[in-house]
């Protein structure tokens, strides 16, 4: 036998990217997209103090980023009034998402979220052979009790606060209820990536040294840099310690840790981006009720639109919207694949997406 010998795990797993971009959608269809609304990313963009900490970096990136992350894990330390030894930096959630599994569950082990919920830990614990269970979403919220009582026995149990794909969120004072009743022996893995950008009272007061729970930031939202794949983790120290014996120490490169820092340090540009996303949001709502749709509260930066009918509507109206050059998303699972799913952006992406959108929506009724 010649090639390699894959794991029969492995060998059973589909070699798809589950993600379709809209890079691969311009290739396909010849042309580019005139409004980028589909992947939740800030096209507000980083701080002007961030893209020139990365270009004064560019300079240095004959040398590997520093393994320890020790600046940037120390201004996050001092950031969330904690220590460094509860601090863990990596490739994006993703990507400690994936470390995290790795380090947690073993084939056969149980592994709990919500039926819809952001896919990509899915794709990780199926990656490691853990038994994935799911439970439903409780209206357009995710279901912290359902979770909980599902939980027994299992070694993870995921839940994002706020919520992708729907926007919604739980009160922080919920999720801290949810910390106090996880059960013996399961962690609780506590997505953040959008807490910037969620109502005050939406942070739930946790104790970093807290085992019962991890939380997981991400400079790409609020930051407004997904393409540098900086993410981090708040949690107990031994836990964070863990992290040292399988994570890759040279996974974070050189300019997207300068340019972190100086994100961090610059919260006045924060706050512009938070304006600037509570504005689109509402313009968002507005052109959906103009239409006769219905957007979903959001604490995001993305509004999700019901389009009153059932999936395969809402599918027509996607494919209606990319042949118009404007890509958004939607969620997968029934019944919340009845809406679409629109990021918030500047004023001549929104724009577009409003021209566009009475088209979609005649060419989806047919």
């Amino acid at each position: 036998m010649t090639g390699p010998r894959y794991t029969p795990l492995a060998a059973s797993l589909p070699a798809s990217v589950p993600f379709v971009g809209p890079e691969t959608q311009e290739r396909a269809r010849g042309r580019a997209f005139a409004a980028r609304l589909g992947a939740n990313e800030n096209g507000f963009g980083p701080s002007p103090r961030a893209i020139e900490a990365m270009r004064a970096a560019t300079s240095e990136t004959w040398m590997y980023g520093d393994p320890e992350n020790h600046d940037l894990r120390a201004a996050l330390a001092a950031h969330h009034s904690c220590g460094m030894e509860n601090i863990v930096v990596g490739e994006g959630i993703d990507g400690l998402l994936g470390y995290l599994v790795r380090l947690t569950v073993a084939p056969g082990d149980a592994v709990v979220t919500s039926d819809g919920a952001y896919p990509t830990f899915n794709f990780h614990v199926a990656g490691y052979g853990g038994q994935l269970n799911k439970v439903p979403y409780a209206g357009d919220h995710e279901d912290p009790w359902a979770l909980i009582a599902a939980g027994t026995g299992a070694k993870l149990l995921y839940i994002a606060n706020p919520d992708n794909p729907m926007g919604s969120h739980h009160p922080g004072q919920r999720i801290a209820q949810m910390v106090a009743a996880v059960p013996d022996g399961c962690l609780l893995v506590l997505d953040e990536a959008y807490i910037d950008l969620a109502p005050p009272g939406t942070e739930a007061q946790i104790d970093p040294a807290d085992p019962r729970v991890i939380r997981m930031r991400t400079f790409s939202k609020g930051y407004g840099m997904a393409g540098a794949r900086v993410g981090y983790g708040i949690g107990a120290p031994g836990l964070i310690s863990a992290f040292n014996k399988i994570r890759n120490h040279f996974g974070m490169s050189r300019i997207s840790q300068a340019g972190a820092l100086a994100a961090l340090a610059d919260q006045n540009w924060l706050h512009h981006v938070q304006s600037e996303v509570a504005a689109s949001r509402e313009t968002l709502a507005r052109i959906a009720r103009t239409q006769g749709l219905t957007p979903l509260p959001s604490a995001t930066n993305f509004v999700t639109i019901d389009c009153g009918e059932g999936g395969t509507f809402a599918r027509r109206v996607l494919a209606a919207l990319a042949e118009a050059g404007i890509f958004v998303r939607m969620p997968f699972v029934a019944p919340h694949d009845r809406c679409i799913r629109v990021s918030c952006a500047p004023e001549a992406e929104i724009e577009a997406f409003a021209r566009a959108l009475p088209g979609a929506l005649a060419a989806a009724r047919g």
